[in-house]
This record gives C-alpha cells, structure tokens and sequence, in this order.
C-alpha cells in the first residue's frame, strides 16, 4: 500500500523512511513506528505528497520538531509528513512584517525578529515547536500567543489546494485555531511585529528564557506542559494540591520541578506516560471535581 506512496515522495526529491521509530521524532521519546515518515523538500512537494495520500486512501498526520505529540506504542498506520529544514524558510516582507515557512523553528524566528531589532515574538522565545505546530494551537507563554502576532495563514486544504485565511477566519483562542479542526496543513504565516531596540528585545528574550529554564524540567524528554489551563484554575496548582510531585508509572514521572509538566525519566514508554496522565486526571476530578484535558495531541493506536 505505501511502495506507490513512496515512490511518488522520492521522485519529488522528499526524503522516505518505512517503519520510523516515533520516539526519534517527537521531544516525548517514546512511542510505537510509523508505517512511512515523508519529509517532504518544498511545499509544492509537500502538495503532492497530500493529493497522493488522497488519491491512496492513506491517512496522513503531519508533523513538526513533535513537541507537543506522544506517539502510543502501537505505533501509526500511515504516513508521518514531518515539515523539517528544507520548509523553515524566513523572511522580511516589509520593515515589520515576517513571512515564515511551517518547518521554521520558533526560536529561529525569534532570533530572525531580534537581528532585525522587531518586538512581539519574545514570548516565544524557548518554546520548542514549529511555526506550523504553534499555528495549529495558538502557541503561548508568559503572556503572549500566536493570536498577538499572526496576520494570515497559507495552507493546502483536503483536495491539495493551495488557499490562505486571515487573522479574522483563523478562530484563534486558547490552545486552538481553525486549523485543529478542518485539518488542512499550514504550509507559511505571515508575522506582524513593531520596531523596537534591539537590546531591550534581547534582554526580554534572554529573562523570558532564564525563566523556562528555572521553572520548568527542560533537561528531561517531554511534550512541555501536559494539560491544558482548566478555567479558574491552574493545572500544576491542583496536581500539586493532589500531591503528586515525583508520582511515577514505569519510567515516567510528574516533575518535581513543575507539577504541570510530566517528563519521561528514565525510558518510558508511551503506555507509562499516558497511564500516568490518566491517574493525574482521575486524582484532580476526585478531589477538585475539575478535569484536565490534556494539552498533548495522542496519536496513533
């Protein structure tokens, strides 16, 4: 089923791998292979890569650095499109203005915005997603979002064609936008900035940064914060209140360092880590009546 797939990618120049270990691809470290992973080297490839999963009956997931993904051990039937290096184009388009491709880091936006001393992004700065995966969830931290700065969005859409929405029509709000359910894949955004002093901006970026690093368990795997912010409350406050700091399921744990964040210690698998959301889940609903939904995307069987 997937050779003909294949074999369309690579003679579009994209790069094919059967039976690719997910734990390679995402930040979590674990999970099952992907029947095919497509990297694909330009968005006209990326398009006709989409059209072939199509006219195939392939299901297809896109993905990006995979930092807010766990893979189940049982791996997915299907083709991975991961959006790498060769689509991470960035640009100026006017003294304000950025154009950037899916592919780019959000960190090297970020940097692309200092080196041309622009102000809005800071926020991101540390945040370890694509644009594309920042898009698609309207990405924050520290005060900021996506929604702040995005003007429009390029996509191709179910059949393979090329189309745009504006900021109006992007449905923006917290850990959502338009993309997470008519399931088009976001191939560029347009970024609005405003002129700034470049040390004032960096020094914004640096303290934000310092910040992650202090607060939050970057030195293990994980998906950065697991669970979303439950209205009224924060998520790390009630597990905490539950006293689950250092609760572990096989080789996964809640952070010491951050309750909101559950990391993979010491070689879990994607079964540890979910079992250990799920008793997260039920130990917060049993004693705050709140539940939390996870901020992670889970695929995969």
């Amino acid at each position: 089923m997937y050779e003909t797939l294949a074999s369309i990618a690579r003679n579009l120049g994209a790069g094919v791998e059967y039976n690719a270990p997910m734990c390679k691809y995402t930040s979590f470290k674990a999970g099952g292979n992907a029947s095919l992973l497509i990297t694909p080297n330009s968005i006209q490839s990326l398009r006709e890569i989409v059209i072939a999963c199509k006219e195939n009956e392939i299901e297809y997931f896109i993905l990006g650095n995979g930092s807010n993904v766990l893979v189940r051990d049982g791996g997915i039937d299907g083709a991975v499109i991961r959006l790498g290096s060769d689509l991470s184009k960035i640009t100026l388009l006017d003294e304000t203005t950025i154009f950037a491709e899916a592919g780019a880091g959000l960190k090297s936006i970020c940097k692309f915005a200092l080196e041309h001393s622009l102000s809005g992004l800071e926020f991101a700065y540390g945040i370890p997603g694509t644009l594309g995966g920042a898009v698609y969830m309207n990405a924050g931290a520290y005060g900021g979002e996506m929604k702040d700065v995005l003007c429009s969005v390029s996509h191709i859409d179910e059949n393979g064609e090329l189309g745009e929405l504006s900021k109006e029509n992007l449905n923006l709000s917290y850990r959502h936008s338009a993309y997470a359910e008519n399931g088009f894949v976001i191939t560029s955004a347009v970024i609005k900035l405003q002129k700034g002093n470049y040390e004032d901006i960096k020094a914004k970026m640096n303290e934000l940064l310092s910040k992650r690093k202090e607060k939050q368990p970057i030195e293990y795997p994980s998906a950065g914060s697991t669970f979303k912010r439950p209205e009224g409350y924060f998520a790390g406050a009630l597990i905490e209140d539950c006293n689950l700091k250092g609760k572990e399921i096989g080789g996964a744990q809640v952070s010491e360092k951050h309750a909101g964040f559950i990391i993979n210690k010491n070689k879990a698998t994607a079964s540890d880590i979910l079992n250990l959301i799920e008793f997260v889940q039920d130990e917060v609903f049993k004693k705050h009546g709140v539940h939390l939904e996870t901020e992670v995307k889970i695929i995969g069987k």
